[in-house]
């Protein structure tokens, strides 16, 4: 009987590890992803859907609803991102000195918001904000206000406390992943630019954020992919309101599909437009980190 060498039972036993995850990722990942793209080819309510083509795709340009959420959703970007990752940044580059007393424990302390429930954090900062709420009870104990803000109600408010939800969440998210950066770089380069003269802020700008380029890239993106795709805090906070003001792609393909007559084939397209937004920024992205 013909012996199986040794090379072929590491290939089998390989397949037989890697079959069973191929399977998952095929059913859970790639089989709904192209289901949705046939669904986003079909119109319809509820679940009587008939094929239209691209009927979908033309229609994104003249919803205004659809239109006001990419507004929003590039507002968050523009303003969130930058100044969430800036602020990691520096916090990582505070807590990987060495003279620092209770590092271990100011890193928990930074890290912990986003280990907490979304729904649980979006609701605190619900009341927080709310008109009766401690931060304008603060504000008006300190005197800084005069009357209470509507900050819920109040479209360019509402938009500043999604913005401050989500930098408070995910900050220290950030932060871990450039701190792990930090401890890759030689301190003696450190050593070095203090010795000739190198102030603090210019060891900052010129050697910890050009070496930390590969994983400030990596942040980016991830970033840009998440505040496209944010859901939980307008739901939870705002509810997309007042009016459209802080209502964001995933919370319209929400409403699309279970407010009123679920309308599944034109909120698979808007899905299937955050793909595209998706991977022509991350693209962008990559192409600027690359050059610079």
């Amino acid at each position: 009987m013909r012996q199986i060498s040794l090379t072929a039972k590491y290939k089998w036993w390989g397949w037989f590890f890697v079959v069973p995850a191929a399977l998952f990722i095929f059913v859970l990942c790639f089989y709904p992803m192209v289901s949705a793209f046939l669904m986003s080819l079909q119109s319809g309510r509820g679940s009587n859907l008939r094929f239209v083509g691209l009927r979908n795709y033309t229609r994104l340009f003249q919803d205004g609803v659809f239109l006001a959420s990419v507004g929003n959703v590039f507002i968050f970007l523009i303003f969130q991102v930058p100044i969430m990752l800036f602020l990691a940044l520096i916090l990582a580059s505070i807590l990987n000195d060495e003279k620092l007393k209770f590092r271990g424990f100011f890193r928990t302390c930074v890290f912990l918001p986003c280990t907490i429930a979304l729904v649980s954090s979006a609701l605190l900062f619900r009341s927080f904000f709310a008109i009766d709420g401690i931060v304008n009870s603060v504000l008006l104990n300190l005197r800084v206000l005069s009357e209470p803000i509507s900050w819920l109600t109040h479209p360019l408010w509402a938009k500043v406390v999604i913005i401050l939800v989500i930098t408070w969440r995910w900050t220290g998210y950030n932060t871990i992943f450039y701190l792990a950066g930090l401890q890759n770089i030689d301190t003696s380069i450190y050593e070095a630019a203090r010795i000739d003269g190198a102030s603090g802020l210019q060891q900052f700008f010129k050697i910890t954020i050009p070496l930390l380029r590969p994983v400030i890239l990596l942040t980016t993106i991830m970033s840009t992919n998440g505040t496209i795709q944010l859901f939980a805090e307008p739901k939870n906070i705002t509810d997309g309101g007042p009016g459209k003001a802080t209502l964001t792609l995933s919370l319209h393909i929400y409403n699309l599909s279970f407010e009123g007559v679920p309308q599944f084939g034109y909120a698979a397209a808007v899905s299937y437009s955050i793909l595209i937004m998706v991977a022509i920024l991350s693209f962008v992205q990559m192409k600027i980190g690359d050059k610079a």
